[in-house]
């Protein structure tokens, strides 16, 4: 499972890490609006939801499809800017088609990375996010009748939404975080340049990694993966206008890894800075593998009397009235998946359940659907 980002050919100069406020403040209005995705904010959700004023808890709801389920183009800049007012400039610079065709991703759809349309022109496209929209309520749906009927003006009525969250709590986040980004950013940028990339993608997160070696049409190629349950494909030149990768650092991000690959546009990566005390997550195939050993009823019960002490091969089919050659071929797979612990004492072979890796197996789960 993996998502794909052809970079054959790409300057190392064009793969940039920076920070962006309006990434940011778009991190932010997510763990707002979904606080289950994220455990460790619900203190800071809890005291900014309850000091919100009405008018402004009333418009970000009206608007929520954009950060709520997926993350809308519009939210992630391709080249950031210092300041949110200069992201919101960069934003004004995209024309009308191609803004309102952004903004309306408001499910994780196959969709995505197929050039389709945009809703200002094409009515069946128009009819789709309709559909979409009036399935989130009421507010959602005649905030997207008032964006394909008056999309300039909705413009400004949304520029003036993020002008208004900066004001009221997002100005003293980025003060805060913001040089933490920076500082992020500069160090990953200087691994770049020092270490090279496959270095620099492992330090920026455990679900990157760097691939050389035959592309899709049989010769070679450079790619970075992407370990993800969604799918995708695209590469450092989609936009031939301006090409490379873009990497924006987010602390209110933990755990999504947010990719941005619409056909036409720069992609960009959007991982979060984690504290070193977090462990690193397992693979997505690891966990599959995982959960897949653990649907067999009889090694479950291999488990729970494995979670209780170590045991041999003969007891285990002594106590289950099962044959040795049967035992081991349920304690390979449970082994072979990274459940179970085996060591040797004198000629007696012992196993036992890895409890802190079944403990982690949920974690690792949510974390593997929700990355």
């Amino acid at each position: 499972m993996a998502n794909v980002i052809d970079i054959t050919g790409l300057p190392p100069e064009r793969l940039v890490f920076a920070p962006s406020p309006l990434a940011e403040l778009g991190a932010a209005l997510h763990a707002l609006s979904e606080p289950g995705h994220h455990p460790g904010l619900h203190g800071w959700v809890t005291a900014t939801n309850a000091a919100l004023k009405a008018d402004l808890a009333d418009r970000l709801c009206e608007a929520d499809f954009l950060w709520r389920s997926s993350r809308s183009d519009i939210l992630l800049p391709t080249r950031p800017g210092a300041t949110l007012a200069e992201d919101l400039d960069e934003l004004d610079r995209i024309d009308d088609e191609r803004f309102v065709a952004a903004a309306f991703e408001i499910t994780c759809s196959a969709r995505y990375s197929t050039p389709t349309p945009s809703p200002l022109v094409d009515a069946e496209e128009r009819a789709r996010v309709r559909e979409m929209a009036a399935a989130r309520g009421p507010r959602q749906a005649a905030f997207t009748d008032r964006m394909l009927t008056d999309p300039d003006g909705l413009r400004v009525w949304l520029r003036r939404l993020f002008e208004d969250c900066e004001e009221a709590f997002f100005g003293d986040i980025w003060r805060r975080v913001g040089i933490q980004l920076a500082a992020d950013a500069r160090h990953k940028t200087e691994l770049l340049r020092r270490k090279g990339l496959a270095e620099t993608l492992s330090a920026t997160s455990q679900a990157l990694s760097l691939d050389e070696g035959q592309n899709g049409s049989g010769g070679t190629g450079t790619r970075i993966l992407l370990d993800k349950l969604a799918q995708g494909r695209t590469t450092a030149f989609a936009d031939p206008a301006d090409p490379g990768v873009t990497f924006l650092p987010t602390s209110f991000g933990w755990p999504h890894l947010v990719f941005s690959h619409a056909p036409g546009w720069r992609p960009v990566l959007q991982y979060p800075v984690t504290g070193q005390e977090l462990p690193a997550p397992a693979a997505l195939e690891l966990v599959q593998q995982r959960l897949e050993a653990l649907g067999h009823p009889m090694r479950m019960q291999l488990c729970r009397t494995l979670s209780r002490g170590p045991h041999t091969t003969g007891e285990l089919a002594a106590a289950f009235g099962i044959t040795a050659p049967e035992v081991s071929r349920h304690v390979a797979t449970l082994k072979k998946a990274g459940l179970i612990r085996t060591r040797r004492r004198g000629r007696y072979v012992l196993h036992q359940l890895d409890l802190q890796v079944v403990a982690r197996l949920g974690s690792d789960f949510l974390e593997g659907v929700l990355r």
